[in-house]
């Protein structure tokens, strides 16, 4: 399919397409014209991506994933593992962040709160 029917069916533009292609995200053929033809299976592909976006993945963390997702046996189950490694990651930065809230109201409370902790 060509870029402006793949643009319009996934909702997004040509100039992010092309910044996909860029990436490795997605691949397109070039017609004796030099146009772009998009597979079918680039219209999931680009899905997957707006919505590994949104649940926060960098389009680094995506590129890393496709090819693994794609030739998986199971493609719903590396999924789930995919989504609970990332849950387990944000968790995890989360208390880090929690642990790095409470030292800075403990140091905004002390006379000296840039004063070196002692070990």
């Amino acid at each position: 399919m060509r870029i402006g029917e793949l643009a319009s069916r996934a909702a997004v533009s040509r100039d992010s397409l092309r910044f996909y292609e860029r990436l490795g995200l997605i691949r397109a053929r070039r017609s004796a014209n030099g146009y772009r033809d998009y597979p079918e299976e680039s219209l999931q592909a680009l899905l997957y991506i707006k919505t590994a976006q949104h649940l926060g993945f960098a389009l680094a963390e995506i590129g890393e994933q496709l090819e693994t997702l794609w030739s998986a046996p199971d493609r719903d189950q590396a999924v789930q593992e995919l989504l609970t490694d990332k849950l387990q990651r944000i968790e995890q930065r989360m208390e880090e962040l929690a642990a790095l809230r409470d030292e800075l109201h403990q140091r905004l409370a002390s006379g000296c709160p840039l004063q070196p902790r002692p070990r």
